[in-house]
C-alpha cells in the first residue's frame, strides 16, 4: 500500500498488464497482406510456368532466329537457281533436264544453319563454293555470297554428287528420250559433302559427310 500510494502521489500510473490477446489488423493492413500474398503466389507460378516452358523447348526452338531463317531461304533458293542455270553451261551439270530432290535442298539448308551457328555474323558471313562431283573429278559450278555487302567470315565448299544407284539408271532414259544427243537427264543425289574454312583464323578445315 505504501508503494501504491507513493506511486499515485508521484503522479505516475501503474504499469498496464501485458496484453496476451492477438493484435487486431486494421482493414488497410489486412488488404495489403492479402495483396502481397497473391502477388507472391503469382510470381512463383509464373516462374514455374516459365521453367516448364523452357524445359519443353527443343534445342532448335532455343536457337531459332527468324532473320537467319529468312537468309537461309534466300541462300537455298540461290543454290537451286545456280544449279538449274548450270545445266545449260559446259560444266559437269550440262544436261537436258536436271532433277533436284527436295530432300537434298532441305538437308543443305539444315547443314548451313548448323555450320553458321558458331560464326560471329551467322549465315550472313558465308561464302559458298558450289561444286559437283562426277567420277574422280570435282567441278566448280558457282560461288555465292550470302550477303554481298558483308566481308565473308567463313567459306563453305558444298560438293554435290550425281545419283548413280537405285532405280535411277533404269528410268533415266525416260527423261532423256526426246533430247539432243549427248544431253541426257541428270539427277542429283541427296548425299553431299561440306568443307568449312574460317577466314578470320587459321583453324583446321572441318569436313562433314551428309
Amino acid at each position: 500500500m505504501l508503494s501504491s500510494a507513493s506511486s499515485m502521489q508521484s503522479g505516475s500510473l501503474p504499469a498496464s498488464p501485458v496484453d496476451v490477446s492477438p493484435r487486431r489488423l486494421s482493414w488497410g493492413n489486412l488488404v495489403q497482406r492479402l495483396t502481397d500474398s497473391m502477388e507472391s503466389r503469382s510470381n512463383n507460378s509464373s516462374r514455374s510456368d516459365l521453367s516448364d516452358s523452357v524445359s519443353d523447348m527443343s534445342e532448335e526452338d532455343l536457337f531459332y532466329n527468324p532473320t537467319e531463317e529468312a537468309i537461309l531461304k534466300e541462300v537455298v533458293e540461290l543454290i537451286e537457281r545456280s544449279l538449274r542455270e548450270a545445266k545449260d553451261s559446259a560444266c559437269a551439270l550440262r544436261c537436258a533436264k536436271l532433277l533436284i530432290p527436295d530432300r537434298l535442298l532441305e538437308r543443305i539448308g539444315g547443314e548451313l544453319l548448323h555450320l553458321a551457328a558458331s560464326e560471329p555474323c551467322g549465315l550472313r558471313g558465308a561464302l559458298v563454293d558450289l561444286c559437283v562431283e562426277r567420277g574422280p573429278q570435282c567441278e566448280s559450278v558457282a560461288q555465292l555470297s550470302a550477303d554481298p555487302y558483308l566481308v565473308p567470315t567463313f567459306q563453305l565448299t558444298l560438293v554435290l554428287r550425281l545419283e548413280s544407284g537405285g532405280l535411277w539408271p533404269k528410268i533415266q532414259g525416260l527423261f532423256s528420250s526426246k533430247v539432243p544427243a549427248g544431253r541426257q537427264a541428270i539427277k542429283l543425289s541427296t548425299g553431299f559433302r561440306v568443307i568449312k574454312k574460317k577466314l578470320y583464323c587459321s583453324e583446321e578445315l572441318l569436313i562433314e559427310e551428309c
